[in-house]
């Protein structure tokens, strides 16, 4: 059960949305629809939205744009993460990540598997860390669209969530980077 902390103010989080299709443009893009109106009625930032083909390199180059971006602390991919020979998301966040958060990937299939089954074992939704930023990797349906969202992402990216969340650990994601 979610509990929170009144105590502390929320605090909104930049978050860029990417979308990767070989097929849709920002009219037919429901996914990141659903993701702005989800990301904005929580009362965080869009600090930008693309969609992009289904190409590993450049999946992972607008990702490395973004991470590099200290106006962007999150970013949240959908599409591209199935078991075809076009779904290189995955592939793209891995080229990325600096560390990846497994149990990322874990929580969303455990949810997932809530909603649609032993369907369930078909998405490789993962996310990690890279300079910095967040990013997540989620399928390209509207319904795990929502279910990440509303089940795991509107959670850790809210800093009064306890007893622990990914906005509180901000300033220590690249820690390791600076001087000492």
């Amino acid at each position: 059960m979610p509990r929170f902390d009144d105590t502390k103010d929320f605090l909104p989080v930049r978050i860029a949305v990417l979308t990767v299709s070989d097929t849709r443009g920002l009219d037919q893009d429901k996914s990141g629809d659903t993701l702005v109106g989800r990301i904005e009625a929580a009362g965080h930032i869009l600090a930008d939205r693309k969609i992009i083909r289904d190409e590993r390199d450049q999946i992972a180059d607008q990702l490395r744009t973004w991470c590099a971006n200290k106006d962007i602390d999150v970013i949240i991919s959908t599409g591209g993460t199935g078991l075809t020979g076009r779904d290189v998301s995955v592939e793209a966040h891995r080229d990325v990540y600096e560390k990846e958060i497994e149990a990322f990937g874990t929580v969303f299939t455990m949810v997932s598997m809530n909603k649609i089954g032993t369907s369930a074992v078909q998405s490789r939704a993962t996310g990690g860390v890279a300079n910095g930023t967040y990013l997540f990797a989620l399928p390209g349906s509207t319904g795990a669209c929502k279910d990440a969202w509303d089940d795991i992402l509107q959670y850790q990216l809210d800093y009064r969530h306890l007893p622990c969340n990914f906005v509180e650990i901000f300033p220590r994601l690249d820690e390791h980077m600076r001087r000492k």
